[in-house]
């Protein structure tokens, strides 16, 4: 039964992120353009989050469990968590979108602005035109892509919660929720907050409701919870592969904000003034300040 409740507490913590990735769409409730700066902002602050997180928690954990010597599983983990990243690119890369992502170039409502949050242009394309058409195998095509997209992120959340129920942790809900799975959950969800947003420029041009573009930018972290509880199910089965499943979810979240995080941040401030950086440096040192109090705990 103990087994079945933190499941369900570390399936809730990765809807919460799915469900901050409809935060994403709110101020289109209220405006028609939602500003570069601030998208570049937030990335900055996922990025020193996570990347602090990574280091400092995840990694210091892996350190933790190795059993003496040489941590071969951490390492091992760090290298299948960059590995996983590089061939969940390689296959959207090689994902056949059909026609959709080469549609009417002629400026239409599907052919828009840099997304700015690590999704391919034709896959956020792909997504406003399947929830406008309202196509059943467009959005199934579409939850699998995602699947691969966002499963190293569902899986650091699900990975964090290793020492969940230990002692020195945060009293949740009852739970003696570790410090490291608080930061990691809000890390992520401040990442999926400009994915949402570069999901509803799309649909916002196509027409679509509000409240369509925030279930739409929903439905696009669905696997992240998913993520979570298969990470958590596997690390609490086999305590002995913590070190591995520690390294793996930092190995593949620096591997993220290297290479997808921080590229895309500057393509989204592309026109901003000196590119963005200002925007971006200011966003990683708040990241990393904020997470200076977890390194003293």
């Amino acid at each position: 039964m103990e087994l079945i409740e933190n499941l369900v507490l570390v399936f809730v913590a990765g809807l919460v992120t799915a469900l901050a990735t409809g935060i994403g769409a709110l101020p289109f409730f209220f405006v028609d353009e939602f500003s570069d700066r601030w998208n570049v902002g937030l990335w900055g602050i996922a990025s020193g989050i996570m990347v602090t997180v990574s280091l400092f928690g995840l990694v210091d954990e892996g350190l933790a469990y190795a059993s003496g010597g040489f941590p071969t599983l951490m390492v091992g983990g760090l290298l299948a968590g960059v590995a996983l990243v590089t061939v969940s690119d390689r296959v959207l890369d090689g994902v056949d979108l059909g026609d959709v992502g080469h549609h009417d170039h002629d400026h239409d409502a599907t052919d828009v602005q840099t997304d700015g949050a690590g999704h391919d242009h034709d896959e956020v394309a792909l997504e406003a035109k399947a929830f406008a058409e309202g196509d059943l195998k467009k959005l199934v095509l579409i939850l699998g892509i995602l699947t691969v997209h966002s499963f190293p992120e569902g899986v650091a959340v699900g990975v964090s919660f290793a020492e969940l129920g230990l002692d020195g942790g945060l009293s949740i809900l009852g739970f003696s929720v570790p410090l490291l799975a608080v930061f990691m959950t809000i890390a992520i969800s401040i990442h999926n907050v400009p994915e949402g947003t570069a999901i509803a420029i799309p649909m916002q041009a196509m027409g679509l409701s509000n409240w369509r573009m925030v279930g739409a930018a929903v439905f696009s972290s669905l696997p992240q919870p998913i993520g979570a509880v298969i990470a958590f199910a596997f690390v609490s089965w086999a305590e002995a592969f913590l070190p591995f499943g520690f390294g793996f979810a930092a190995g593949a979240m620096v591997y993220l904000v290297a290479t997808e995080f921080i590229p895309e941040a500057l393509e989204t401030g592309a026109d901003l003034p000196n590119r963005g950086y200002p925007q971006l440096l200011a966003g990683l040192a708040a990241g990393v300040i904020s997470m200076i109090p977890v390194l003293y705990v």
